[in-house]
């Protein structure tokens, strides 16, 4: 739940929090605030950045383009595939010709019925039907099959649009316009709301600290306020080494009111 560092500062210093005379029933401990979720962005496709539309510390919502790559050739691409799937010329030519070789068919059944059409030119007219209707489903095979690549057209443009997947705050930004975005990230952004209260307990307080239990959170200047939120993880596996286990809140924060890195101390 912790980078190693900080768990490692946690633990000591949680072991010598243990013995702080506290009430009987109560569990305190240290912790520390986190983001919810920390995002390095890269692109799915390498290419030229033609802009990088977020700087360091602006909010973002999730979908929003936060990078776009250079992708004219993509572009032109897209359009010509557009321009094929409403071009339906060859389609309608295909459903005239169907309907025309099923009227002569109709009036070579009549016209056989009084001796005027043979047997072999009436075959002929009904196998001119259905080389109609087979290169008309022909046809609409090509419309679908030209649908299908606009798609995979559109996909592609759209790779170069590069979004945030989450609702955030832009920690980092990496690259700027005109740098090459290949496997490296172009901006790192945090979930802050909710923030991740994290809390390393002695094994002794496993089964005493449950999740969905309240936790009273104090957090240390500059905010010096209690904040109540409930626990959503407790781990299921004891650190042998050190004897503790992981403890993680989630706290609220739709205002961005309360800054990620602060440290605190929880009570259950």
């Amino acid at each position: 739940m912790y980078p190693h560092s900080k768990t490692l500062w946690f633990r000591a210093f949680m072991l010598c929090l243990v013995s702080f005379p506290v009430a009987a029933d109560d569990l305190v401990f240290p912790c520390l605030i986190e983001p919810h979720v920390v995002v390095d962005i890269s692109t799915a496709v390498e290419g030229i950045l033609s802009d990088v539309k977020v700087r360091k510390g602006d909010s973002v919502r999730k979908g929003d383009v936060i990078a776009t790559l250079h992708a004219e050739v993509e572009k032109a691409m897209l359009e010509h595939a557009r321009a094929r799937v409403v071009m339906d010329a060859a389609l309608r030519a295909r459903e005239v010709s169907l309907v025309r070789h099923r009227d002569k068919h109709r009036r070579s059944i009549k016209l056989s019925s009084q001796k005027f059409v043979s047997p072999d030119e009436l075959a002929e007219f009904e196998l001119a039907v259905d080389l109609a209707s087979m290169e008309l489903e022909r046809e609409r095979e090509n419309r679908q099959l030209l649908e299908l690549e606009l798609k995979r057209m559109e996909a592609a443009y759209e790779e170069h649009f590069v979004r945030s997947p989450i609702d955030g705050v832009v920690v980092v930004r990496y690259l700027n316009p005109g740098e090459f975005a290949q496997a490296q990230p172009i901006v790192r952004i945090a979930q802050l709301d909710p923030l991740n209260v994290e809390a390393v307990l002695p094994a002794n307080a496993h089964g005493r600290v449950r999740e969905g239990m309240q936790g009273s959170v104090a957090v240390d200047a500059p905010l010096n306020r209690i904040l109540e939120a409930p626990v959503t993880i407790v781990e299921k596996v004891i650190d042998a080494a050190s004897g503790t286990f992981g403890v993680r809140i989630e706290l609220p924060n739709p205002d961005y009111g309360i800054p990620a890195g602060l440290e605190c101390t929880v009570r259950f």
